[in-house]
């Protein structure tokens, strides 16, 4: 199905295209970035599931570096913020048919349940905004590249202060 292995995925969870109707206490998002080449498959990959849970993936081999997987729990407020940074965006309004196919340079996935809607984007990985200007439809991929910095981001920020090995004084 061209879903990399990795964190589980929602769209193994639902698949019903990529629209669909899904129930509507329901609210997800998951991200995937990654390529295969000289050292193998790397990505990274994170998701928010319903009940709080966010998931973290960043596999890297340069020079034998190992998977690294994180879970934790987030509050309901992050949630909601998650929920508004994504509903801001305005993402589920967009169509990646214009967007450039994944290749060999890597491969971008968004996959978001919100509003009872489901939504599941592909592209290619985004290097610079002249990417973006050079595309059939720039307004829809600037909308992909500002929420997915948003949320890697809010991603890093998470996972970097609830696994801090010293405190900060």
């Amino acid at each position: 199905s061209g879903i990399p292995a990795g964190i589980a995925s929602l769209h193994s969870q639902y698949k019903t295209g990529r629209i669909g109707r899904m129930s509507e206490d329901k609210f997800q998002v998951r991200y995937y970035v990654g390529h295969k080449g000289k050292y193998g498959h790397e990505f990274m990959e994170f998701e928010f599931l319903s009940d709080g849970t966010l998931r973290y993936a960043n596999n890297s081999n340069y020079k034998n570096d190992v998977i690294i997987r994180k879970e934790v729990k987030v509050s309901p407020a992050v949630m909601e913020e998650v929920k508004r940074i994504v509903a801001k965006s305005e993402i589920i309004e967009e169509d990646d048919s214009k967007w450039p196919e994944p290749n060999a340079d890597g491969r971008q996935e968004l996959e978001i349940l919100l509003d009872n809607k489901h939504i599941f984007f592909t592209c290619s990985t985004i290097n610079t905004m002249v990417d973006i200007q050079k595309s059939a439809d720039p307004e829809g991929l600037r909308a992909f590249y500002y929420l997915v910095q948003d949320l890697k981001c809010l991603v890093i920020s998470i996972i970097s202060l609830h696994f801090k090995i010293k405190p900060i004084p």
